[in-house]
């Protein structure tokens, strides 16, 4: 074999390591897919030629040319493979799809609700593991519920729409839910006005277990819990039946004294 043969597979393998990316690089505006795209080809061992659009007539003038809607553009080995998900599919990486449905915003929610409640007891008791502790936690995480839907009232209303019994009858209903829960936690937080905070966590959370449980287990409904916002992809069922749950639970155990108990220890 000749020296020339022998060496056109390592030619061609470098020119697969070989990446040219266009991405827009403006005064105003940094494209974020573009740095995203080069950092992943980067980090993936490409030897990367970055080539900067840097007003509106170059990034049109390169649609044009190659037939696209959108930028970055990657070319491997002299091949176009396209945008940042396209170039994720062809090293055979995961792209997210922002329909489908996750309960990773639920996780993350309750993840911190729980190292939150945990940080405070040992604050003031010397301890995380407390009562108190498992008390903040279903406060901490009605008011971290509360401030996802109150991002935008309006939307979260729309979905809430679709399953609350109460809300279905009475519309403004829709929008109060979410400052209710966010008092209620407040309120249960700072264990202040134990009179407020009691039955407007009993009162909606009430509802909304009923709601849920007829719209997802009688009714066999598929819908999307409004639970973490207007925004969310999270499923209704499980996590929707266990928020209300736990705001019951919280207004049971506070009226029946567990409470006054917990506080003295």
């Amino acid at each position: 074999m000749t020296q020339a043969a022998m060496s056109t597979p390592a030619k061609a393998s470098a020119a697969a390591k070989t990446a040219t990316i266009y991405r827009m690089v403006m005064p105003n505006h940094i494209c974020p897919y573009g740095l995203k795209a080069l950092d992943l080809l980067k980090r993936k061992g490409f030897t990367v030629e970055d080539r900067w659009l840097t007003t509106r007539e170059e990034t049109d003038a390169l649609k044009v040319k190659h037939n696209v809607q959108t930028t970055p553009q990657i070319f491997i080995g002299g091949e176009r493979i396209g945008g940042h998900d396209d170039l994720r599919r062809y090293l055979g990486l995961s792209v997210a799809d922002p329909k489908a449905t996750t309960y990773q915003p639920v996780i993350a929610l309750f993840s911190m609700a729980v190292l939150m409640a945990l940080a405070a007891s040992f604050a003031v008791y010397g301890s995380p593991f407390t009562i108190r502790a498992g008390e903040w936690f279903i406060a901490f995480s009605m008011c971290i519920l509360a401030m996802l839907k109150l991002q935008n009232v309006d939307k979260f209303a729309t979905m809430f729409l679709n399953y609350d019994l109460l809300a279905k009858r009475w519309v403004p209903y829709s929008r109060i839910y979410p400052f209710g829960e966010g008092l209620a936690g407040v309120l249960m937080a700072a264990d202040a006005l134990n009179w407020v905070s009691i039955p407007v966590a009993l009162t909606i959370g009430t509802i909304g277990a009923v709601s849920v449980f007829k719209a997802v287990y009688i009714d066999r409904r598929e819908l999307k819990c409004a639970c973490v916002g207007g925004d969310s992809n999270v499923p209704l069922g499980f996590v929707s039946l266990t928020e209300n749950v736990m705001m019951v639970a919280m207004a049971m155990w506070m009226l029946f004294g567990g409470h006054m108990m917990s506080s003295t220890m």
